[in-house]
């Protein structure tokens, strides 16, 4: 058996790799500063064994210089530079990464060094804007006539020659295509150190912006610095004012408002990241956009990408703010991140951050706190609920900020007792009579609606709370949380809700035995929209209402439903009758005694309307439902008339 070595082609490799590994072309600037920055990096961290490799020029920093005319751009940085071997091994290598290998040789020294380029392959994205690339350097500590140009047109090959150059540090020369002029020009080279490189630790200078008048004055444009430096989020807490955070955020989230509460934290050990978190007080315009994140990321204070869909799930995609990694996998072009397990735990991180951040802000009795919390619930309650359904993990305490009006909050509040605008699951719970055994709720198209609903009166008259469900993804959540603490949560409006004790349970079976015949008429009146028809348990003040069964969607789901073009079955209800209320026992009494079967019929089909409206569901036919009525009021302003005739 013969070995053969893989030959490599490598133009092929310079042009797959020019042309496909980077999805901006701009991407190019940001290389090449991180690049310079890492020379920087290593001779500081060289310099200290080696004190004298920078004497006399201490002051590290990056230059850029730009000459539209030429169609030139230069990046200059007075860090560790290279040798001709180096430039050779590192320039001409494909994916050979020199601070890769710095950081290998440097061993314990580099452990906490925050090198940026450690796959050898951004220097390449030079020729995505340049048809020719220069580099001209000298190693630190060699004498000024062991400098090395570097010079390449992207096609495969590459030239290298000794030359005399004063300066420690790089200077990398690219000769632009004719359609990448505009980074020869001052303001956008400006524009984009703001967007890629504004927080990377170095100075970095460009020509101050020159007036028409000094340009006809034939002024030079000074080199002033043009990044931040050190971000916001590198700086201790008690050292960052309000004021501060306040302009980060309107800068660097792009918001107008200010925020309702921030998270500033740090995480070291075998995950290490920053964070700065912003939760808006308005909600933004893009919120309901599901592919929308909030969050910037930075690698080592290089930006990598804005919207990062990996970092938080969608349930808060209203959270806003930067994280900045010391160790988060990237792919090769610094634009994806790698799906490994450093990912995820940093992602668990910052989800439990802020969970705890808003379970803390929703317990406080701190008054600026409340109002925070208030403001968050308001504008984000609705998408904070998604999480329920999408985070198993973490379900239980998003539940637990979930917030409802109720029987409670509508109610003035007694003997002093706080009335709150909202309550949630746990401070229900406390409220909970001692043989209360379930959680109780209702579904309504509007508060209003859910307040009026006649599902209510027993469970009231009882004492027992019911929540109010007026959102329309309530339902939806609900259906995928059946319990808190342990305890049920049920719809008053369905028929597992019953309030009845075995005393009541046999008082309602002898008086079905006396409206048997009324309630077989009733189903037999209604037999297209009811599926059973029997005596309510749950109705105090109402004659009667519509109750679904068990695993039934509400009224309100199907309408939902519907609006979206899906087809949904016609489900059957329960009508419960209120045997000790004054109609329905008059209408059983007048069965009993014989009235005219088409015209009680009419009398029923009226009761079942009544059961929709007040319940606040959307009648089939209200045409017919308002000629019902008309009969009815006939009947009833023509009966006395007809009597006084007679008489």
């Amino acid at each position: 058996m013969t070995k053969h070595a893989f030959q490599t082609e490598v133009t092929q490799l310079l042009h797959l790799m020019i042309h496909s590994l980077y999805s901006q072309r701009e991407i190019f600037l940001r290389e090449l500063v991180s690049n310079a920055s890492d020379a920087c990096d290593k001779l500081r961290f060289k310099a200290l064994t080696q004190t004298d490799l920078m004497k006399g020029d201490e002051d590290l920093h990056i230059a850029i210089q730009a000459d539209p005319e030429a169609k030139t751009l230069t990046i200059t940085d007075n860090g560790i530079g290279l040798t001709e071997a180096e430039a050779v091994d590192h320039l001409g290598t494909i994916a050979k990464s020199g601070t890769k290998a710095f950081l290998q040789n440097m061993g314990e020294q580099a452990k906490d060094a925050n090198l940026i380029g450690q796959f050898g392959v951004g220097f390449y994205a030079s020729f995505m804007a340049a048809d020719r690339v220069v580099v001209e350097s000298r190693a630190a500590g060699v004498s000024s006539d062991a400098g090395v140009r570097w010079e390449s047109s992207g096609d495969g090959t590459f030239a290298t020659e000794v030359i005399t150059r004063a300066q420690r540090g790089t200077t990398v020369t690219l000769h632009l295509k004719d359609d990448a002029k505009e980074f020869s020009e001052i303001w956008r080279l400006r524009e984009l150190i703001k967007k890629y490189s504004d927080y990377v630790a170095y100075p970095i200078k460009l020509p101050k912006i020159l007036g028409d008048e000094e340009k006809k004055k034939g002024v030079t444009a000074e080199l002033e610095q043009v990044n931040a430096g050190a971000p916001l989020w590198t700086r201790p807490k008690d050292q960052i004012t309000d004021e501060q955070y306040q302009s980060f955020y309107k800068s660097a989230c792009k918001q107008w408002d200010e925020p309702a509460t921030r998270l500033h934290f740090t995480v070291e050990g075998g995950l290490s990241f920053t964070a700065l978190l912003f939760i808006p007080a308005t909600k933004p315009f893009d919120l309901f956009d599901r592919d929308r994140r909030g969050l910037s990321l930075y690698v080592r204070r290089v930006f990598v990408m804005d919207d990062c869909k990996d970092l938080l799930p969608e349930w808060l995609r209203f959270v806003r703010g930067t994280v900045d990694s010391d160790d988060l996998p990237l792919n090769v072009s610094r634009e994806i991140l790698q799906q490994q397990d450093t990912v995820a735990k940093l992602r668990k991180q910052l989800v439990k951050r802020v969970l705890d951040h808003l379970l803390k802000l929703a317990s406080s009795n701190e008054e600026k706190e409340q109002q925070a919390w208030q403001t968050i619930e308001n504008h984000f309650g609705t998408i904070l609920r998604e999480g329920v359904v999408n985070d198993h993990e973490n379900q239980e305490r998003i539940a637990r900020l979930m917030r409802f009006h109720s029987t409670w909050t509508e109610t003035p509040a007694k003997d002093a007792e706080k009335k709150s605008a909202k309550t949630g699951f746990e401070d229900y719970i406390k409220r909970m009579p001692a043989d209360q055994k379930a959680i109780y709720y209702v579904i309504g198209g509007s508060l209003a609606a859910a307040k009026a609903s006649p599902h209510l009166e027993g469970f009231v008259q009882k004492g027992y709370e019911v929540l109010f469900f007026t959102d329309a993804v309530d339902e939806w959540v609900i259906s995928h949380l059946h319990e808190f603490d342990k305890r049920p949560l049920t719809s008053v409006q369905k028929g597992d809700a019953d309030l009845a004790g075995a005393d009541e349970k046999k008082a309602l079976e002898e008086q079905s035995k006396t409206y048997a015949g009324f309630m077989g008429f009733c189903q037999e009146s209604l037999d297209d929209e009811v599926g059973e028809v029997r005596l309510s348990s749950r109705l105090t003040d109402s004659p009667c209402c519509l109750v679904g069964e068990t695993n039934s969607i509400s009224p309100q789901m199907e309408e939902i439903m519907r609006r979206m073009g899906q087809d949904v079955p016609k489900q059957k209800r329960i009508l419960e009758l209120n045997a000790q209320h004054p109609l329905v026992t008059s209408l059983q009494a007048a069965f009993d005694a014989g009235s005219d079967k088409l015209k009680l019929k009419g009398y029923v089909e009226v009761l079942r309307d009544q059961a929709l409206i007040t319940e606040g569901t959307k009648l089939p036919d209200a045409a017919a439902s308002a000629r019902r009525i008309q009969d009815l009021l006939s009947a009833v302003v023509a009966g006395p008339k007809t009597q006084a005739a007679g008489g």
